[in-house]
């Protein structure tokens, strides 16, 4: 939670105030190509997400992984954010379920999270991202219920 709190600037919602698209898309192909090399496969890649907090979404493919179920990486604008779950955010309540219930082997979980540490990201359970938002940033929150601290650094704005 610290490390949210600290990105959590009112002034700045989408992105933070030292934002750069250019040093964000580096390092987000650099963890591309980690992911791909430690799972010896080309993962699909979506980094054109407009108007939210989030720049990226890599897909481990099911055939890929040790349980047949794909491994997604949320990457957030805000770095080092990111974020992995099974077959889906919101699919498990998160990494600790989806691996109890036989869908996230600790072998795959433990690939992506190397790769994501030797990239320079620090993996935010999706546990922690499902907690209510309580920061300082006046979130315009497009779903329902109350604004997560997902919706904050991986939502739509």
């Amino acid at each position: 939670m610290e490390i949210l709190h600290q990105l959590d600037d009112p002034e700045w919602g989408e992105f933070p105030s030292n934002y750069d698209e250019t040093r964000t898309a580096a390092s987000s192909s650099r963890l591309v190509m980690q992911i791909n090399s430690r799972f010896s496969i080309g993962c699909e890649i979506d980094q054109d997400i407009q108007d939210s907090a989030q720049y990226g979404r890599i897909e481990v493919p099911a055939q890929a992984t040790v349980c047949g179920t794909r491994i997604v990486v949320l990457v957030s604008r805000f770095h080092p954010l990111a974020m992995v779950a099974a077959d889906n955010q919101g699919a498990f309540l998160g990494t600790d379920e989806a691996h109890a219930e036989g869908a996230l082997a600790a072998s795959d979980l433990e690939t992506v999270e190397q790769a994501l540490s030797g990239s320079g990201y620090v993996a935010i359970q999706e546990e922690i991202l499902a907690n209510h938002y309580d920061g300082a940033t006046p979130l315009l929150f497009h779903g329902s219920g109350e604004p997560r601290w997902w919706d904050r650094f991986f939502g739509s704005f």
